[in-house]
């Protein structure tokens, strides 16, 4: 059963707290976007773009929980969500959650660290997610992670979609999903031994 978070209201005085107190992870034009909490936690922060938006109706940072634990449920590794917020006077909402700990492949290819055992292992789990339904969009190097365990998970889930019931993807929709992945020059670089590996899980 899916735990539903409770939205907790942030004042002006509580917000300027978090900036004083916690490091600035990312950010944009319109201000911070990731903050880190001394204890290792993060708090992702979302921005409603427009005055008339589809997030305004489908919140992103509760989105963002429900993704998290759906994940979960299928037996991926993945962040998990702590606490929900509504910041009205900075229009946004936020997430605070316990990140994933390993390496994201993408840090691993940039330090000459990735071995074929992995690719060939992140190929199995690509045809794992789209076997149980799960398309993620957002899918590249930057966003799997190598745990301690020597599993692989997911990270910045919110681009992530659901099949009804579970049922596997169909074909078009694997393929689009490849298709995104390989705009990435880092991927491109894993793309023969992925495939083949890709392809014997479905055999």
């Amino acid at each position: 059963m899916m735990q539903k978070l409770p939205m907790e209201k942030i004042s002006p005085e509580e917000y300027q707290s978090w900036l004083d107190a916690h490091t600035l992870v990312e950010k944009d034009r319109r201000g911070p976007k990731v903050l880190q909490c001394k204890n290792g936690d993060y708090i992702k922060l979302f921005r409603i773009k427009h005055r008339v938006s589809r997030a305004r109706l489908l919140n992103p940072a509760r989105q963002f929980c429900r993704n998290a634990q759906r994940i979960a449920a299928l037996g991926i590794p993945t962040l998990k969500p702590l606490a929900l917020y509504h910041i009205p006077h900075v229009d946004r909402w936020a997430v605070r959650y316990t990140p994933l700990t390993g390496d994201t492949l993408r840090g691993l290819i940039q330090q000459g660290a990735l071995p074929e055992t992995v690719i060939v292992q992140l190929g199995i789990f690509i045809a794992q997610l789209h076997e149980k339904g799960v398309y993620f969009r957002s899918l590249h190097p930057g966003n799997v992670v190598l745990t301690p365990e020597d599993s692989l998970g997911l990270i910045d889930i919110l681009d992530c979609h659901f099949s009804w019931f579970g049922k596997p993807l169909r074909a078009a929709q694997c393929a689009r999903n490849f298709r995104h992945l390989f705009r990435y020059d880092d991927a491109q670089l894993l793309r023969e031994p992925l495939m083949a590996a890709y392809q014997k899980a479905h055999q």
